[in-house]
């Protein structure tokens, strides 16, 4: 089973909320480990790492090395085996309404309009119907959606779908989104489009974003920085900067700052 090397140490955060510049997320010696009849199965091992306020942040490392399980973990979703998650310097045992998460299916009810889709997290607080519907409308024009607010996903393309769960995740304005490949199951067209569309909304709202992802030029394009993670069990072996200006277009596929960057995560990844 993971040991972890130190013990947790709560990170010195002043005021309840942070500013730029600071440290939001803190992950202290993570280590998470599945346990099943034939033994246990290391997925992350002494996983450290601090995310900025109103940072975009990229994972990316090889197939199965415990990105998923990372963001999982952030996300309160599964408990780790070693180490601490704070939030603000408070210790993060589950989920709450500071953190959004977004998964590569969108997950949408199907009997539910976009509109009803993007309410859902506030009717399930208690936020009366009114002021729900108003944020939601706000939402569904920022992700690009007007005119389909009556719309069910069966009409909906991946794209527009994954707009919705954009929304969704978005609605009770929470300070972190958690996004796990959320564009891995689109054509690489509409992909690029997304990645346009996800760089403009977080220009706008100027969340704090932790996105895993597979793709290499995804990463470099949207994130201030791209951490790289190695073989099971996941550990973050390298952290790269990106320094490219926001906003980016496609014409900085072809520059050369990005290209290298490129071949850096590629030449660790190996």
């Amino acid at each position: 089973m993971t040991q972890s090397p130190a013990v947790c140490v709560p990170p010195d955060v002043a005021g309840a909320r942070s500013g730029p510049g600071e440290s939001i997320l803190s992950v202290q010696h993570l280590g998470v480990t599945f346990v099943s009849p034939d033994g246990g199965l290391g997925a992350l091992d002494d996983v450290s790492l601090e995310i900025g306020f109103g940072e975009f942040v990229c994972v990316v490392g090889p197939s199965g090395c415990g990105k998923s399980t990372l963001l999982h973990v952030l996300g309160g979703l599964l408990p780790p085996t070693d180490g601490c998650v704070y939030l603000h310097g408070k210790l993060l045992d589950g989920p709450c309404a500071s953190l959004g998460m977004v998964f590569q299916k969108a997950n949408l009810m199907p009997w539910r309009t976009v509109l009803q889709n993007v309410t859902l997290p506030l009717e399930m607080q208690g936020i009366d119907a009114k002021t729900a519907r108003h944020r939601a409308e706000e939402l569904v024009d920022l992700v690009g959606l007007a005119g389909f607010e009556n719309n069910r996903p069966h009409e909906l393309s991946g794209g527009m779908a994954q707009r919705v769960s954009i929304a969704r995740a978005l609605i009770h304005d929470p300070e972190v989104l958690l996004l796990d490949e959320p564009f891995g199951a689109l054509d690489m067209l509409t992909r690029e489009r997304m990645n346009l569309e996800l760089q403009r909304i977080w220009q706008s709202r100027r969340k704090t974003v932790l996105m895993v992802t597979h793709d290499i030029q995804e990463a470099v394009f949207l994130s201030d920085r791209v951490l790289v993670m190695s073989d099971r069990p996941g550990r973050v072996v390298r952290d790269i900067p990106v320094d490219l200006p926001h906003p980016r277009s496609p014409s900085v596929f072809y520059e050369d700052t990005f290209l290298q960057r490129m071949r850096e995560i590629r030449e660790v990844i190996g």
